[in-house]
């Protein structure tokens, strides 16, 4: 289609309402000082609603009018094509004449797309079937990995228990001295190994003397010998520890009955100071 023939609208009476209405809703909007009321709302945005309308009408109706022109024109051209019937016809003979070969290749071409789509449905199984194995291949040596960290981790919990045995029989053997100096520096190294045994997660708890028996925490030392009812720990032979939060160990102590501690305490005399200091230092 010529472009002299494409229909024209003025479009300048529209773009003038459009500006008209969208500056009246910009003055309302920018003079008033207070709160605009609902009024002034739905004014500003009637205002702008018909300025867009304004502004978009001239091309809706250009536009809708060179629709109606190429309907028109490509229903000429309809008219015209249909003068060309038998031309048309002769077309259509030859393309029947020609429908068995395209048939044929047809039927190669459904064939090779079925050969392509069991060709990548063999190959969809098989590289699924090598990830599953790849899978399970990493799964197995992160199994062994942590197995052998969880060893590892064991190994380096019982050597560290077994050094802070010998540390905490160190410290009874210092009280058992009545050696104040040495029990002094002794006590400092037993702290100093405790506080590196717990920045890994390893907590040492000592039960004290007269604390009542807890099976759950504590074990007699001697397995066989069931604690009597309302026992006491009469003397911690070695100490229990928790592991991030989890018991690890029990704490192996001595123990007797309640009324027994009861009348120890009543018969025996004031200990000294230095004994009192040895044992909470045990403690």
């Amino acid at each position: 289609m010529a472009e002299h023939n494409k229909p024209q609208l003025v479009k300048w009476p529209f773009l003038l309402g459009d500006v008209l209405l969208v500056g009246l809703a910009v003055f309302v909007a920018v003079h008033k000082r207070a709160p605009l009321t609902q009024t002034e709302l739905i004014l500003c945005s009637g205002a702008v609603m018909l300025g867009a309308i304004l502004g978009l009408m001239p091309f809706a109706l250009e536009y809708r009018a060179l629709v109606r022109l190429i309907e028109t024109e490509t229903l000429a051209g309809t008219l015209r094509q249909l003068k060309g019937l038998e031309t048309v016809a002769n077309s259509v003979n030859a393309a029947t004449a020609q429908w068995h070969g395209i048939q044929d290749l047809a039927d190669q071409t459904f064939k090779a797309a079925k050969q392509v789509a069991e060709m990548m449905t063999a190959e969809a199984a098989a590289f699924r079937e090598f990830i599953q194995k790849a899978g399970d291949a990493e799964k197995a040596t992160l199994r062994l990995e942590v197995e052998k960290l969880g060893r590892a981790q064991n190994e380096w919990l019982q050597v560290l228990v077994l050094i802070l045995d010998h540390v905490f029989a160190l410290h009874k053997a210092a009280v058992r001295s009545g050696k104040p100096e040495v029990l002094e520096q002794i006590t400092r190294f037993r702290d100093a190994c405790y506080d590196i045994a717990r920045r890994v997660g390893l907590v040492p708890f000592v039960p004290g003397v007269g604390d009542p028996f807890d099976p759950e925490r504590h074990r007699p030392a001697d397995d066989q010998e069931k604690p009597p009812q309302n026992a006491v720990v009469a003397e911690a032979i070695a100490a229990g520890y928790n592991f991030q939060g989890k018991l690890l160990r029990h704490a192996v102590v001595a123990v007797k009955p309640q009324e027994q501690e009861k009348k120890r305490a009543q018969v025996k005399p004031a200990q000294t100071g230095k004994e009192q200091d040895a044992e909470q230092s045990l403690l």
